[in-house]
């Protein structure tokens, strides 16, 4: 079986983390659980990006060792992979041995290609993006991602022919799966054929931290050199192993990176003679009063915060549900707690909580014989699923809930009848086929279900109605709370 092979981004850990990284974490691990409930083998990298001079210069500005510094905050983001619940199977770090080896051979094996050579570069570089800006990405003189004017540079520097591989590219780009939402390929496309693709500067001088050119120790690899390699070398590249898992089935990024994943990282990927990912996933940005989610914006929510007050699978539902994939999304905590409230705790809460109590109450606890009287139209939510459609499909999960909730409504089941086991049990049956289906959005809530149920994690196997067995079952505490 071909693992199914996901990546988010890696952080750089220079400042703790935000909503920013959180939303990408959690939309990763929505994608990474619905395919291990689809079947698949499923390899889930995320990690820090560990060699960027900007960690460096924060470890100055506190007096430290820049690698007691990263060995102190990789861990935060670590850290928020528990707390959001992130079910990765890697967590990857840059300054790993296996990661610089990896960097290193591949440049070396661009280089002996004659694809790397030595020049001289001038022109605006941002700290903040780790990379040379032209006068047409600036506004108003500034970085717009970071909102700082970038410095002048005049250096030596290798750079990659990167030019050499527009054609292909191109033919990448245009292929009708590689990049998804459709704006995001035409946004590099339209870069490329206004520009063309210029070679680029691969390589720092006289840097005291970073991965060293394997050929010429004043000079450091330019760093989104290196950050990119990390996809190769967290399955085990330059070894063998690394092709049971490559190509990559899905590159997870935030719209601001678009163009080194599926731009940069293609050309150096064609350079090495290395099949490029199969699709560049690129998602919006989390904005806090219109602002992005950012240090340098001055625009930041502590998701631990977030987690600590409503919980996680409160954050990641209001995520999931209140940004449309690939769009830019709003943060706001009214609006958190309003979803929480009206929808998790009301909608799903309060459906699972009666079904239970009328289960103990008329059956003493035991799931009645019947047959399921609601239909579902679960192949439309695998369809969206199946097409990165998070948002659409998490609507129309929620359009289950609240056809079980008007069910219930209907059928009055406390008013006593020849019917009420059948429509107990369908209610059971429907929260067992509904708990599958939000399994990769709020986890830990559907784990309480289906320990009330006695039912396992389902698979796309049991996606189907009528599966519930008869069995004793016992209601506990309510699967998310209301917050005042």
């Amino acid at each position: 079986m071909k693992t199914f092979y996901l990546t988010t981004a890696i952080d750089y850990v220079n400042a703790s983390p935000h909503l920013g990284h959180a939303y990408e974490k959690i939309c990763a691990d929505v994608i990474a659980r619905w395919n291990r409930i689809m079947g698949r083998k499923v390899f889930f990298l995320t990690g820090t990006d560990e060699n960027a001079p900007k960690n460096a210069q924060a470890a100055k500005k506190l007096n430290i060792p820049v690698k007691k510094f990263v060995d102190t905050h990789y861990k935060e983001f670590e850290d928020l992979c528990a707390v959001l619940h992130i079910s990765y199977d890697r967590f990857i770090r840059t300054t790993e041995d296996e990661h610089r080896e990896a960097s290193q051979h591949m440049f070396q094996l661009v280089y002996d290609k004659g694809d790397i050579y030595k020049g001289k570069y001038s022109g605006y570089y941002c700290s903040g993006c780790e990379a040379f800006l032209t006068e047409r990405d600036l506004v108003d003189g500034k970085c717009p991602e970071h909102n700082r004017e970038p410095e002048w540079l005049e250096e030596e520097s290798y750079f990659f022919r990167m030019g050499a591989y527009t054609n292909r590219v191109i033919a990448l780009l245009e292929s009708a799966t590689f990049v998804f939402p459709e704006k995001y390929k035409n946004e590099v496309l339209k870069r490329i054929k206004e520009e063309g693709l210029k070679d680029l500067s691969v390589s720092r001088i006289d840097l005291e931290w970073g991965i060293p050119v394997p050929f010429d120790k004043r000079h450091r690899i330019y760093v989104w050199f290196d950050a990119l390699m990390n996809y190769l070398s967290g399955v085990g590249y330059p070894r063998g192993e690394y092709n049971k898992t490559w190509p990559a089935d899905v590159h997870l990024i935030g719209k601001g990176i678009n163009w080194f994943h599926s731009v940069i990282w293609p050309a150096m990927l064609f350079s090495a003679g290395i099949e490029p990912p199969k699709k560049i996933l690129v998602h919006g940005y989390v904005n806090l009063e219109g602002k992005k989610m950012s240090k340098s914006h001055g625009a930041i929510i502590d998701p631990f915060e977030i987690c600590e007050e409503y919980g996680a699978d409160a954050l990641r539902y209001f995520l999931m549900r209140e940004i449309p994939f690939g769009d830019d999304g709003e943060f706001s905590e009214e609006a958190l707690k309003k979803r929480l409230n009206n929808e998790l705790a009301n909608d799903l809460g309060n459906l699972a909580s009666r079904a239970l109590s009328m289960t103990e109450k008329y059956f003493n606890g035991v799931i009645p014989s019947g047959k399921n009287e609601l239909v579902f139209e679960i192949d439309k939510v695998i369809t969206l699923m199946e097409q990165y459609e998070l948002t659409l499909a998490l609507s129309e999960i929620w359009k289950f809930v609240n056809d079980t909730n008007r069910y219930v409504n209907e059928k009055k089941p406390w008013e006593g009848g020849s019917d009420r086991e059948n429509i107990v049990y369908t209610i059971l049956d429907s929260l067992r086929i509904i708990g599958i289906l939000l399994y990769p959005f709020i986890p830990e809530a559907i784990e309480k279900l289906n320990m009330q149920l006695g039912v396992k994690i389902g698979t796309h196997k049991v996606l189907k109605s009528n599966l519930l067995k008869q069995k004793k079952i016992k209601k506990g505490e309510h699967l998310i709370k209301k917050v005042d």
